[in-house]
């Protein structure tokens, strides 16, 4: 016969209301008398509530972010008068009743924290184990994977419902961002048992769109996990050997020495939980500090007011350089009648046109842009590339002016580093980047892509040749993925086949620097003695003035129109 024990929240002084921060045990943990079950905090100190009696956590009452105060009940405990695994130990046969009864308690126990004694066969038992271990397998969250740098992403398109058996990789939802559309794989097979999104939602990496019933069967998951996990498998296989009632619960033992791979603590982590009294809170709201970028100097990591007051100084003593601010400040744009003067319709912009804007404005704004010109004559490499045009046919690849242009601008950018850079949102710092992946501009009947072409520096001529006419051509099929759009360390902007004299490009962030191209012309140019007609290209190089000097950037355009009227400074 068991009975159930109310453990309530003794004594506790004066405070009342005090909040809940952490719960130290789970239900099915075996605790005795005076193991800490939840720490509470008030604005005098924080507290570690101990059980009054031992037992088994049958339920928990409370959850963090609970305010309790002297007497409201905490969980409630099961009271066994006849251990089963004593009796077990003594009869060394299975057990029949309690070990039916409270078989998953006792692994959960036994598991906890394996303690060394005689081993004891107990069929009951491994049973329960591998029942347990597949329970906790079976459902999963299906979650948004890694897609860039790309956040509140539109959901355009759900291609699962509940009910449906999916496998894996095959898609869930259908994103549409400003460069592209995408679908999202599953990371699992099985029947979906809940979608969480709609169409129109808006979704960033890690959110959940539904949950999914694995397809694992008991006796192999436990296979599963003796095969994947043999360290993990070995320390059950001893823990099913032990008879010895546990001291502590697991979850005190995780407190005192956290497992990194620990689920419990990878949760706490995700979730950025900030451990910091009402009265810090309060400290911290009135001096208008952000306590998620405070570090704590207290036990587990608990902000103190010491540790606002030094954030607070640091950030009023240092400089303060900022590489991406907020808006001007300006007043909204009145709204317009156009109609009354006339004839008038209304269009919606693309959608890839509307974020877009979002992102441009944005890099006009917070990127002080200066733009340097420059004509580069390429007579001599245009004459070389019309005499290859035959035989780069016949090898399929239709030669163009861009692929040459980029392997001088490689040459160029490894003469001047800082046009290889990124500028870091501190603003002090400049990450130079050692890999020369260029994005290319590509027009689209929906907008403009900026699809990456990687490595340039590592490629020959017709390589770079043939994957522009690709990604070019899968732009405007709108298949880029996200991987395709990102990951740049200079831009291009061409207009050389639509016309134009010179231009001003708008700095992608995060590069520094992006290289417009105009249509290039026969000009007659002055040698010395007489003018001669040479095949010249207008450049446009915009940069960013915070990283970049007006002296550096007519040195790069200089040393960039000089590579590419004799293209043989490749080779040097």
């Amino acid at each position: 016969m068991t009975d159930l024990i109310a453990v309530k929240v003794p004594d506790i002084g004066d405070a009342e209301g005090a909040d809940i921060i952490e719960i130290l045990v789970a239900v099915g943990d075996v605790i005795e008398a005076e193991t800490p079950l939840i720490t509470l905090e008030t604005d005098k100190a924080t507290m570690e509530v101990p059980s009054s009696d031992a037992g088994v956590v049958k339920s928990i009452e409370v959850k963090v972010g609970d305010q309790v105060s002297n007497g409201d009940i905490i969980l409630q405990l099961e009271s066994s008068a006849e251990p089963s695994v004593t009796a077990t130990a003594e009869t060394e046969q299975p057990v029949e009743s309690n070990a039916e009864s409270d078989s998953n308690t006792a692994v959960d126990q036994i598991e906890a924290e394996p303690v060394a004694s005689e081993p004891v066969a107990s069929e009951p038992v491994a049973s329960a184990s591998v029942a347990s271990l597949s329970a906790a397998s079976e459902t999963q969250d299906l979650v948004v994977p890694d897609i860039g740098d790309a956040s509140d992403v539109d959901v355009i398109e759900v291609l699962i419902s509940s009910g449906d058996s999916i496998e894996q990789e095959q898609g869930l939802i259908v994103l549409e961002t400003d460069k592209a559309t995408m679908e999202v794989p599953s990371s699992f097979a099985g029947e979906v048992l809940e979608v969480s999104v709609k169409v129109g939602d808006k979704v960033s990496q890690g959110d959940v769109l539904g949950k999914i019933k694995t397809n694992v069967v008991s006796a192999s998951a436990n296979q599963g996990l003796l095969e994947q996990e043999p360290d993990k498998a070995a320390e059950k296989s001893a823990s099913h050997t032990s008879i010895a009632p546990v001291k502590s619960s697991s979850r005190t033992g995780d407190r005192v020495a956290p497992v990194p791979d620990h689920p419990h603590m990878k949760k706490r982590k995700s979730e950025g939980v900030i451990h910091a009294s009402p009265s810090v809170r309060r400290f911290a709201r009135e001096l208008g500090a952000d306590l998620s970028k405070v570090s704590g100097s207290g036990p587990k990591g608990r902000i103190l007011k010491d540790d606002v007051q030094s954030f607070i100084k640091f950030e009023l003593s240092r400089p303060k350089p900022v590489a991406a601010s907020g808006g001007l400040g300006l007043s909204p744009l009145p709204e317009i009648d156009h109609a009354k003067w006339g004839s008038v319709e209304s269009k919606p912009l693309t959608r890839i046109q509307k974020i877009s804007s979002v992102n441009l404005h944005r890099n006009w704004v917070t990127i002080p842009h200066v733009t340097q010109h420059e004509d580069a004559d390429i007579t001599e490499l245009d004459a070389f590339r019309k005499s290859m045009k035959d035989e780069a046919l016949k090898a399929g690849t239709r030669l163009t002016p861009l692929a040459f242009i980029m392997k001088g601008l490689v040459h160029t950018l490894k003469a001047f580093p800082k046009f290889n850079a990124s500028l870091e949102n501190d603003g002090e710092n400049l990450t130079i980047k050692h890999y020369y992946h260029i994005g290319v501009a590509v027009e689209t009947p929906d907008g403009l892509t900026v699809p990456v072409i990687r490595d340039v520096d590592q490629k020959g001529i017709y390589q770079l040749a043939d994957e522009l006419g690709e990604i070019s051509a899968k732009a405007r099929d709108k298949k880029l993925g996200a991987n395709d759009m990102q990951g740049s360390s200079f831009t291009i902007s061409s207009l050389g086949g639509i016309g134009g004299t010179a231009f001003s490009p708008i700095v992608k962030w995060p590069d520094v620097a992006i290289l417009g191209l105009s249509r290039n012309k026969m000009q007659p140019v002055w040698n010395g003695k007489d003018f001669e007609p040479r095949l010249m290209l207008p450049m446009s190089l915009s940069y960013d003035h915070r990283v970049i000097d007006g002296a550096d950037a007519a040195r790069f355009v200089v040393h960039l129109a000089a590579t590419l009227k004799d293209i043989r400074r490749v080779l040097i």
